[in-house]
């Protein structure tokens, strides 16, 4: 996560002075942006369980990143891994 604020903090930084950066610069900039976009879905599932887990986002009108969010609370809450939390906290 610091690398990711890191990084965000650095194209603010480069938006207020974006007449000082040099375009080699911006465009590395704009690049690792672009990579870090592409790669947001971060975990790469085997074809058979990412369809499984895509059908079952589907069915709960959830997203896969909402739904494998929740099942991987669900798992370290059910392990002892994490508190288990109250009803409400869960409706937000």
């Amino acid at each position: 996560m610091t690398h990711r604020m890191d990084f965000a903090d650095e194209l603010d930084n480069a938006a207020d002075r974006i007449a000082d950066i040099s375009r080699a610069d911006l465009q590395i900039m704009l690049r690792r942006a672009a990579l870090r976009l592409r790669n947001t879905e971060g975990i790469v599932l085997d074809e058979d369980v990412n369809e499984a887990v895509y059908a079952l986002a589907a069915d709960l009108k959830k997203t896969k990143q909402d739904l494998l969010r929740i099942m991987i609370r669900e798992w370290l809450e059910h392990g002892g891994y994490l508190p288990v939390r109250a009803e409400e906290e869960e409706a937000n």
